[in-house]
């Protein structure tokens, strides 16, 4: 394993590290609301970080996300890269490619996901779907959406279809959620059934532990600055042994995350078997996660508690990973599950970019 960046890659998180810096501001994200900033949005993929990711691939791409989270940007980036760059780079038919990633590059198109299946949204043999997704993350903004069906293929559906219907859903997070209803719509086939399906989950899981790693540097970094300069009985609270045991869990619950998705992102980068490595960083992403998003607010004191402070917001994102990758129990059983099958069937799941499927060695 190798997580050192590449000079594409490490040049790529300078950039986003300085945009997000200077217009992910406290005062812009309050003033955004639930909804996306467009003017954030239009500098990302104007500095091409967005078309980037083909070239920096997944590992690459953790590194972006994790920028995006230690502000919490209120942008679809993840979303975007996980449900629509990538999947067209690596199950996408030619056609497709050259069709829809021009303009998701661009962001003059917005695509997310209604991840993991759960069975509601079946498709007719002509290729009409019909169910529900009660909540999908960035959906209000979306021009396009990821739906996998019953049984497990995927189809790439366009929001302003006829028998598309959205509608808006608050979330612990303000990422612009909604409901989506499909009735008889017209959906486009993406990729080779099951196996596209394994492969784009265990992407986006990889990714979502990515912005969580961020999310919980945010916060740490956070609670480090108010503990270093508040003073408490004449010395600072940072040399409080307390604050200390408790800022140096967090680190390594943010390490523990950063390292897991790292790996995860190296091996569906390589081709290599990741299904059981993607599910490890989600289960990390999950646990770990909220722990730490805990931990910056306890060390505020009083500040934790109030809505309006920069530190509740990584608090309200922490926790929506938490809930969005899925509780650590359900994580858990899917892993044991996947560590008891056949090796074969174990850690088979991901494709390499060019869609051929490499076995597990």
């Amino acid at each position: 394993m190798d997580f050192r960046p590449t000079e594409e890659q490490t040049a790529a998180a300078g950039l986003a590290a300085r945009i997000f810096r200077d217009l992910a501001t406290h005062e812009r994200l309050a003033a955004a609301g639930s909804g996306s900033d467009a003017e954030l949005w239009k500098a990302l993929t104007s500095a091409g970080l967005t078309t980037a990711v083909e070239d920096v691939g997944l590992l690459g791409l953790v590194l972006l996300l994790e920028e995006q989270g230690r502000t919490t940007a209120q942008v679809p980036y993840a979303a975007t890269c996980a449900y629509g760059i990538l999947p067209l780079i690596r199950h996408g038919s030619a056609d497709q490619r050259a069709r829809l990633l021009p303009a998701l590059g661009a962001g003059e198109a917005v695509a997310t996901g209604a991840f993991p299946v759960r069975g509601r949204i079946t498709a007719a043999p002509d290729g009409r779907l019909t169910g529900t997704a009660p909540v999908v993350p960035w959906l209000r903004g979306a021009t396009h959406v990821l739906v996998p069906d019953a049984d497990r293929s995927l189809w790439l559906v366009r929001t302003d279809l006829p028998r598309v219907e959205t509608s808006a859903v608050e979330t612990t997070a303000p990422w612009a959620a909604g409901r989506l209803t499909l009735t008889g719509a017209r959906g486009e086939r993406l990729g080779r059934g099951p196996q596209a399906y394994e492969d784009v989950l265990a992407v986006a899981r990889t990714a979502f532990a990515g912005l969580q790693a961020g999310v919980c540097a945010g916060s740490l970094a956070r609670a480090v600055e108010y503990t270093s300069a508040r003073e408490q009985f004449g010395r600072p609270l940072s040399t409080n042994q307390a604050v200390m045991l408790r800022a140096a869990d967090a680190h390594m619950d943010t390490e523990a995350i950063r390292v897991t998705s790292y790996e995860a992102a190296w091996r569906i980068d390589e081709g290599l078997p990741a299904g059981e490595h993607a599910l490890t960083a989600a289960w990390w992403a999950s646990e770990a996660g909220k722990r730490v998003v805990h931990a910056g607010q306890h060390l505020h004191g009083g500040l934790g508690a109030d809505l309006d402070h920069p530190v509740h917001r990584h608090f309200l994102w922490g926790r929506q990973l938490d809930a969005y990758l899925g509780c650590g129990s359900e994580l858990l059983a899917e892993l044991g599950t996947l560590l008891a099958e056949s090796p074969a069937q174990a850690r088979a799941g991901v494709t390499s970019t060019n869609g051929r499927h490499r076995e597990g060695r």
